[in-house]
């Protein structure tokens, strides 16, 4: 389903609710580099002359197609339209090494109403990013190729690096104040990117990063359990999750190895699907809401718990919990499996929950380079 968001403000510096304050402000972004547009100017209609200038962020990923139109205001941005769908993109993929003719067919129609809006708000300077599963995929190229002709949007494949910063980019504005670095990380569809902040200086610097090659699209098909009757009850379902945690274990290892010891109170903020799903439950929301959840602070054990409960649960009975659903009941489980194990790296007290990123890093960099 789409979500239409007029004039949010984005502040460069909202404070963490149920942060301590300590009197030092949060980080600043690094300096906005000069970015060049990755899609064509908006067609149909002129600027009129003192409409503000219209930015946009598309960011297609494994599982989601999320478009973020906004226009400058003060130190960060207002969101004038937004759109979100799950594609599932990466569906099939992780055994068949393509993208599925019907997923293509799902993401094309979701970026023709991206195309729409684009239009319609009269965009001044865009930029459309691909991530694991096009960079994953043999015929991504196909792909990209297939929807610039259909849809105007040329999508720039990134690399696991650049993800990640633009992540942080987007959302260290959250991060808790404190001396020590700080560790951020984005669970997506194909992959899990993790980055180790210095939040010292007034800009903020990454001091490491890894790219694991697990999200919850890739983990759920090679590692999850079957539908209801076909997982093996309770401890079918206890196998399963054993098995993705040891998975993922395996592939952060290197990372785990390099990270610093000693740190005095770790600080942990998380931007992705998983960690505002897992928020929402937390609030008992019955329907999300991201004024209540970007920034939001929630108890580590919290989390563990309500990811031990959906990991014991058959596929129905997370279909029937509020902000989770049909959509996400098969693939909240190795999220879960995911950010325990993240967890388990990086333990921290309390997990910081982040509604932005990969967008809100790119309209950041748009906006820095028309400055």
């Amino acid at each position: 389903m789409a979500d239409r968001s007029p004039d949010v403000p984005y502040r460069q510096a909202k404070p963490a609710r149920s942060a301590p304050s300590n009197g030092k402000p949060p980080g600043r972004p690094p300096p906005a580099k000069p970015q060049v547009a990755r899609t064509p100017p908006a067609r149909g209609g002129a600027t009129r002359g003192r409409e503000p200038r219209h930015f946009a962020a598309l960011d297609l990923g494994t599982n989601n197609c999320r478009l973020l139109i906004a226009r400058p205001q003060g130190d960060g941005f207002a969101v004038v339209d937004a759109f979100s769908r799950i594609v599932r993109l990466g569906e099939g993929l992780a055994g068949s090494g393509r993208l599925s003719d019907a997923a293509i067919e799902r993401t094309i129609a979701a970026l023709k109403i991206c195309a729409d809006k684009l239009r319609r708000r009269n965009v001044t300077l865009s930029r459309a990013v691909a991530t694991e599963a096009c960079r994953r995929a043999s015929n991504g190229a196909d792909f990209i190729a297939r929807a610039y002709a259909e849809t105007g949007i040329l999508l720039d494949i990134i690399t696991a690096e650049e993800e990640a910063r633009l992540a942080v980019l987007g959302c260290h504005a959250l991060i808790e104040p404190g001396e020590d670095p700080a560790l951020v990380f984005d669970i997506g569809g194909g992959s899990t990117e993790l980055v180790l902040v210095d939040t010292r200086a007034e800009t903020p610097r990454v001091l490491d990063w890894h790219s694991a090659p697990w999200g919850v699209v890739s983990l759920t098909e090679s590692a999850g359990h079957g539908p209801p009757g076909q997982d093996g009850g309770a401890e079918g379902r206890a196998a399963a999750y054993a098995k993705m945690r040891s998975l993922v274990a395996e592939s952060m290892a290197p990372f785990a190895a390099r990270l610093p010891r000693g740190i005095a109170v770790p600080r942990l903020l998380g931007t992705s699907g998983t960690v505002t799903t897992l928020a929402s439950v937390h609030l008992e929301l019955t329907h999300y809401d991201r004024a209540q959840v970007d920034g939001l602070i929630v108890p580590a054990t919290a989390m563990r718990r309500i990811s031990r409960d959906l990991a014991g649960m058959d596929l129905r009975q997370r279909a029937q919990l509020p902000c989770i659903g049909t959509e996400r009941a098969d693939l909240v489980v190795a999220g879960c499996a995911i950010l325990e194990t993240i967890m388990d790296l990086w333990p921290a007290e309390r997990l910081g929950i982040a509604d932005r990123g990969i967008r809100e890093g790119i309209l950041r960099r748009l906006m820095g380079s028309t400055a």
